[in-house]
């Protein structure tokens, strides 16, 4: 996908146009459209654009998971829309937790790649220091860590700089009061202060709290100063506004920040991550089985920013974390999942997908990989958290580490977890990633992956695959865990799409196909056994030898009959050959009532089986091949 603009266009035409959006904001993956009103055919519409992996309707946003060019189309959308309007509209738009989510997002989303470099680099320097010791005493070694930290320090402008435009305040304003938290002066009162020294300001003791690399302080001040600005703007004279609006705001939030917002959310911050740390410290394996199971189930609704603040905090106080090393493995076990998919699959295309996510998984990038591949086939998901569960609860055994934060923990940042203090940490990571790795391919080896949720049956690559392979020529036989289901009736073929009948053509009840009945015979499309005959007479549930079981509707509304223009020749638990005539329908009445003759013929046990091929064949004769279940 490469023309954003229209895809944009496209977007918001889907949406309901600029009137219908009160609110517009991106992540790293994600384009999250506050709506005034959502409905099911927007979804359906959005999801189906070109450059659109799916749509998340979560935490009052409607999120567009495009990838990583994200950005593009985020660019073009806003300059389509009035995003200052929009964004007034939206103030107070969903619940407190909600609101919180959309914030983590928009704050550390435009910056996480800076981060993920940054932590690359300190990955890089780590492996070079183990091979080569003297390296860490050369003057090259320091240029490159002090860059590799700098992002780090200076977190609060960064924090600044996207806090401001989802406050709607001055960015300069904000940076000049974050850049007073992170300067040395500040640094240096903070450490005589702890060193024992009394230091006040207006009477009032200062603390020892310094806010390099700190994520809630400057949050905070952000938040308030956009209240504070707006209260300002609107009293201070205007030929005066533009210098004492500065001057004031700097005035009032920098000592308010150092004297209260900074240490009571350091010690909210703080307190949360010592709460996880107990955990992780006491119960290990519990902590890992949480975060290696349930973590990519969070960035499924795109919640997962909001963890980031106890995560930094943990670096910041104790120079390492392990919620990131549970991480690693919960997104390298999706990884696995793809690999598993990829093995199994027969398809060229599902194989083809499967590739592409499974590269963005490699950094640290999972949304192609869960909505393209795993999520999209069910099993591979529930196989990817159960490894991540497994793979983190064999970790937590070694005491596993991350000692350099990563913006997008991957198989990229496992480095991270190298420190001569902790021996063991990076040996643990590397066990559990290799059983979130290896555990999907194995399970989805045994148990396959699962029926295609987005792929519909019918679909003409799957259908010209199946052709070039020969497929059509396959007997009712099982053979290479695939089974052909022959036309129980002569006529025209239908796809089940085009059937006037949302139960029907939705697919609730399977994938199958339909046929427009050109004589007055069902036949046994396999051999098998009666499992249901409906008491009006018009529907005939059946299963074959290796377990198809199949229902086929004679005609549409047909129930209200009462079974007058059908005659049965089978019983229910009856057996019966391929070729027998089960019942004979009288077309010609059917039709004289009014009703549709046009007979779903379905697979009800779609689940059981990974592809239903259709066909390519617009008439069918009785008995012949009408579409091949493959196990």
């Amino acid at each position: 996908m490469r023309d954003y603009p229209k895809l944009a266009a496209d977007i918001l035409e889907a949406v309901g146009g600029e009137e219908n959006i009160i609110g517009v904001s991106r992540c790293a993956t994600r384009l999250r459209l506050v709506l005034k009103r959502s409905n099911t055919k927007a979804k359906e519409k959005v999801t189906s654009l070109p450059g659109v992996i799916t749509v998340v309707e979560n935490s009052g946003q409607f999120q567009v998971v495009i990838g990583q060019h994200v950005g593009e189309v985020y660019d073009a959308l806003t300059s389509l829309v009035n995003v200052e309007l929009a964004d007034e509209q939206s103030d107070n738009k969903g619940t407190v937790v909600n609101r919180v989510i959309a914030t983590m997002s928009a704050v550390f989303a435009p910056f996480v790649y800076i981060l993920a470099a940054a932590g690359i680099l300190q990955g890089v320097l780590i492996l070079i220091n183990l091979f080569f010791e003297t390296f860490a005493e050369t003057g090259t070694y320091e240029v490159f860590s002090f860059i590799s930290w700098a992002p780090f320090t200076f977190l609060p402008i960064f924090i600044a700089i996207t806090a401001s435009k989802h406050f709607k305040t001055n960015t300069y304003i904000a940076v000049a009061c974050c850049a007073a938290l992170v300067s040395p002066t500040w640094a240096e009162i903070a450490g005589r202060i702890t060193a024992g020294e009394t230091i006040t300001f207006l009477g009032i003791g200062l603390s020892e709290t310094v806010y390099t690399s700190s994520v809630l302080p400057p949050l905070f001040l952000v938040w308030i100063l956009s209240y504070l600005e707006k209260f300002l703007n609107k009293r201070v004279n205007e030929v005066v506004k533009p210098l004492f609006v500065p001057f004031l705001c700097m005035l009032i939030m920098v000592p308010l920040t150092i004297l209260i917002i900074g240490p009571v959310t350091t010690i909210g911050a703080n307190g949360i991550a010592n709460g996880y740390n107990f955990l992780a410290d006491n119960v290990p394996a519990v902590a890992g089985a949480i975060i290696g199971g349930f973590w990519q189930v969070l960035v499924i609704f795109g919640v997962h920013w909001g963890i980031t603040p106890m995560v930094l905090a943990n670096f910041d106080m104790y120079g390492r974390d392990s919620f990131q090393a549970y991480q690693t493995i919960a997104v390298i076990a999706q990884v696995g999942a793809v690999l598993g998919v990829i093995l199994k699959a027969k398809s060229q295309e599902t194989r083809k997908v499967g590739v592409s996510a499974g590269v963005t998984g490699l950094f640290g990038i999972t949304e192609p990989a869960i909505y393209g591949v795993t999520l999209r086939f069910k099993k591979p998901f529930l196989f990817g958290c159960i490894s991540g569960a497994a793979g983190a609860i064999v970790a937590s055994f070694f005491n596993p580490y991350y000692f350099a934060y990563a913006g997008l923990p991957g198989p990229l940042t496992i480095v991270n977890g190298i420190d001569a203090d902790y021996p063991l940490s990076v040996w643990g990571i590397i066990i559990g990633v290799a059983i979130a790795v290896i555990l999907p391919v194995i399970l989805i080896q045994i148990f396959g992956f699962g029926e295609d949720t987005a792929k519909k049956t019918g679909d003409e690559s799957l259908e010209k695959e199946r052709k070039q392979s020969g497929g059509s020529q396959q007997t009712n036989e099982a053979k290479n865990n695939e089974e052909t289901v022959c036309a129980p009736l002569r006529g025209k073929v239908v796809p089940l799409s085009a059937v006037p009948d949302k139960v029907f053509n939705s697919g609730a009840m399977g994938n199958g196909a339909a046929i427009e009945p050109a004589d007055n015979k069902l036949y046994a499309p396999f051999d098998g056994t009666i499992v249901m005959l409906a008491p009006t007479k018009h529907a005939v549930g059946m299963r074959s030898e290796s377990g198809v079981e199949l229902l086929v509707h004679i005609g549409l509304d047909t129930v209200h009959l009462n079974g007058s223009p059908f005659v049965l020749n089978v019983k229910e638990g009856e057996q019966f050959k391929k070729g027998d005539v089960l019942l004979t329908f009288d077309k010609e009445a059917i039709e004289q009532h009014g009703l549709k003759t046009i007979t779903p013929v379905i697979v009800t046990n779609t689940n059981a089986y990974q592809q239903i091929i259709i066909e390519t064949v617009e008439e069918t004769e009785a008995l012949q091949p009408l579409f091949t279940v493959v196990k």
